[in-house]
């Protein structure tokens, strides 16, 4: 069973009611006889104590709300309880009011209130030795680490704690927010993995087969052999780019996910995709020459296994500068593939088209490219020379850079 809202913790109600609660104790002592004056003063009425039991009670009250106010206050009661004789309920009652002071007060008051109640406490100690003469006299100070010292230094370790424990719970959301951040950077680092690769595996095979489709539907009076040329490419590029797509997809698919059945277009069995990897660009140049794009290859070096990342970036920055000098080229261009000790270096050179039809680009391609470069630690430039296109990317071979 829930308590009611107005008895939750830190709430004024639950203030209110400690108060209440050290009142009728006070009343109880009061009304039984059991209020002993610590210093005996048969003259005073019983009656002068309870005005400042009632004021350290609502001292209690106010712990919260006004925590200095509540410990001026309940001082004060004190003060006035002492001059009469000092009653048991009010001393008691105002050993809560310092543990409060201490606890929801300020810094500074806990560091004040913890001086003043040392030096209170050595105060009586001196006084009773000197007074009684004997080391006995220590007793006198007793009171006053029971009623002053001690609840200071009581509300001083629960305030610790308590600041110790707000501490770790903000760092703790610290942490959350840290791994939610990571997450998210994780997540678009991903997002932006797979937009690139949906970008050089659909955007490539599909501007071979908007160029053919262009030039078969623009140029009139093509016989039948063109055109079964230009659809025979358009097909190769289509079927091309499906195959690397289901290569993509099955990549992406936990294990076991597939059903292992062979995807199908036209009613035939998709060829294996083209792999991606700087060993089968010769099989991706005659599939550009297939589209209309006279390309020269030329290799330096001896060729030889690469890393997988240094091998699948290299394939893709070979197949977007092709497809782009497809796209914005002259119709030719020269691949240049150096293989160096520590390095590999792929260049693509093309004449640009001066006015005629072409294919508008976003600009994707060159940003996936440097991308690609730059998160295996190498270089990549792209721009005009001497009347040409050139993309350069030099890729680091070595496993342990």
């Amino acid at each position: 069973m829930r308590p009611p809202p107005w008895l939750g913790s830190g709430t004024p109600g639950r203030d209110l009611m400690l108060a209440g609660a050290s009142l009728a104790g006070g009343l109880v002592l009061y009304g039984l006889g059991m209020q002993p004056q610590i210093v005996p003063h048969p003259d005073v009425p019983p009656a002068l104590f309870l005005p400042p039991l009632l004021a350290v009670c609502v001292a209690v009250g106010l712990r919260r709300v006004a925590p200095q106010i509540s410990l001026g206050v309940g001082t004060a009661a004190l003060v006035v309880d002492t001059l009469l004789g000092a009653s048991l309920g009010t001393v008691v009652v105002y050993t809560q009011v310092l543990y409060d002071a201490c606890v929801y007060g300020p810094a500074r008051l806990w560091r004040w209130l913890l001086r003043i109640t040392v030096a209170l406490s050595l105060l009586g100690v001196a006084v009773g030795v000197l007074g009684f003469g004997q080391w006995r006299g220590a007793a006198v100070g007793v009171p006053v680490v029971l009623a002053g010292l001690l609840p200071v230094l009581t509300g001083i370790s629960v305030r610790q704690y308590r600041d110790q424990a707000a501490a770790e719970r903000a760092r703790a959301e610290q942490t959350a927010r840290l791994v939610e951040l990571d997450r998210w950077q994780a997540v678009s680092a991903e997002r932006a993995r797979m937009a690139r690769e949906l970008h050089d595996v659909v955007a490539n095979h599909l501007s071979a087969v908007a160029i053919h489709a262009t030039a078969a539907l623009s140029v009139s009076g093509l016989n039948r052999a063109q055109v079964e040329s230009a659809l025979r490419v358009i097909r190769e590029s289509s079927v091309q780019g499906l195959a690397e797509m289901r290569q993509m997809i099955e990549l992406l698919r936990e294990p076991g996910a597939g059903d292992g059945r062979q995807p199908t277009v036209d009613g035939g069995a998709l060829p294996d995709a083209v792999t991606a990897r700087l060993a089968e660009v010769d099989r991706l140049v005659e599939l550009i020459r297939a589209a209309g794009l006279a390309v020269r290859v030329r290799t330096d070096g001896t060729p030889g296994p690469l890393p997988v990342g240094v091998d699948l970036a290299a394939y893709r920055i070979v197949q977007e500068s092709l497809t782009n000098a497809l796209k914005h080229g002259a119709g030719e261009a020269e691949l240049t593939i150096a293989y160096r000790p520590a390095e590999v270096v792929v260049t693509v050179r093309n004449p640009v088209r001066r006015g005629g039809p072409g294919l508008a680009g976003a600009g994707a391609g060159l940003i996936g490219m440097r991308e690609r470069a730059t998160l295996l630690d190498g270089r990549f430039t792209a721009g005009p020379q001497d009347g040409h296109w050139r993309v350069r990317a030099t890729l680091p071979t070595r496993e342990d850079r």
